[in-house]
């Protein structure tokens, strides 16, 4: 084992430029981290000392605190779901059903509708805040649920809590991840959205859940942990897997509020792996197409990276990285098929220089395994012994 402890943060739709199968996806010329540089003066000295924007076109950069690389990505479609496996070794072939576009059939409307006793209202692709602004009266009104997606491969379910309990939520979305388990209607996640508050200040509340659809197979993830190595997962990590392969889950609602436990895990004494994903980029700015909000993110991590840096020993390894694009000048309001990010950086690297490309983003989860002396995944190759 050559680090005790490695942090895997996933920066949520940083990715630097179309991978080599983005015609498939109608994605040819999507660069989101490209695109915000070239819109936007962007500050971050930090990151850019770690080869950060040298990820863009790959360039040379000899004056590097860390290795840096980017991923192709080689699972079919272009959601978090995929991607999170595809990180930690399993392949998926089948893309999750997206209904962004022309939103959720009828037949599927119907059997929630019976399902739950209760009319469905919504089924569009919008803003969850946005729907619940534009519909939570309703729904106090007549009971019903409001059904949306963020376009990405998830049905979410919104009610406020006075008029549906949250017990009573979580099991109209149980019973709703079941009915899409048949492979027309098969999203990645049912979303749980409870909200509160008063016409025109409704707010969601922490009390999001997600029912995931577990992984058709054993990751990295439950390696380590029948290795009875620490599996960390902060922000919504857990609810990706479905809590497979995770021994401690800590829940985060934001980019720093999972900053922030990540720091705090960093002062832990722990052998494995801590896994982290900063949504924010995502959920709040690549949807909507918000590119200075999309920046300012961006920069505000930058100032948080010393401190991070600050608090990794000797012996631990922390890797960067993202799961897909989502540019925020691009066409639409869903994700884009890019290559991603990899920054490698440990205290005792002797010459941190950039990578060779990885061909699958798999390589990063086969090389903390190859780290831990666990099962190999399925896919993907280490490059531990690049890391010098």
């Amino acid at each position: 084992m050559k680090f005790k402890r490695i942090f895997l943060v996933v920066l949520d739709s940083v990715g630097v430029g179309e991978a080599i199968d983005a015609n498939n996806y109608e994605d040819e010329g999507a660069n989101t981290l490209g695109h915000i540089r070239d819109n936007y003066n962007l500050f971050i000295p930090n990151l850019q000392k770690l080869g950060f924007l040298n990820t863009i076109n790959m360039d040379e950069n000899s004056d590097v605190e860390a290795y840096y690389t980017i991923a192709k990505p080689t699972n079919t479609g272009k959601d978090s779901l995929s991607a999170h496996y595809e990180l930690v070794g399993i392949k998926n072939s089948v893309p999750f059903k997206n209904f962004s576009e022309k939103g959720f059939p009828r037949e599927l409307i119907d059997s929630i509708e019976t399902i739950t006793g209760r009319r469905v209202i919504g089924n569009k692709s919008a803003d969850p805040q946005a729907m619940i602004q534009e519909l939570g009266e309703r729904q106090m009104q007549y009971g019903s649920l409001i059904l949306f997606t963020s376009s990405d491969a998830n049905l979410q379910i919104a009610a406020h809590e006075d008029i549906i309990p949250l017990a009573k939520l979580y099991q109209y979305c149980e019973k709703i991840r079941k009915i899409t388990m048949k492979e027309e209607w098969r999203v990645g996640r049912i979303i749980a959205r409870p909200f509160t508050g008063k016409p025109g200040k409704f707010k969601f509340t922490n009390e999001r859940k997600d029912y995931a659809v577990k992984p058709p197979k054993k990751t990295v993830l439950d390696f380590l942990k029948d290795h009875s190595y620490s599996v960390i997962g902060i922000g919504k990590i857990s609810d990706i897997f479905d809590g497979e392969g995770i021994t401690k889950t800590m829940k985060a609602t934001t980019n720093m509020d999972v900053i922030n436990k990540l720091t705090d895990v960093m002062e832990k004494n722990f052998t494995g792996l801590c896994f982290a994903n900063l949504a924010d980029f995502d959920s709040l700015y690549g949807h909507k197409r918000d590119l200075n909000g999309y920046a300012n993110a961006i920069e505000e991590l930058d100032v948080e990276i010393p401190m991070i840096l600050n608090k990794l020993n000797n012996d631990d390894l922390l890797i960067i990285t993202a799961d897909h694009g989502n540019d925020p000048t691009f066409k639409g309001n869903y994700h884009t098929r890019e290559n991603v990010p990899v920054i490698l950086f440990a205290r005792d690297f002797k010459e941190p220089k950039r990578l060779e490309i990885l061909n699958s983003m798999a390589d990063i989860g086969a090389t903390i395994a190859d780290n831990f002396e666990v099962e190999k995944p399925e896919i993907g190759n280490s490059f531990l012994d690049q890391l010098k």
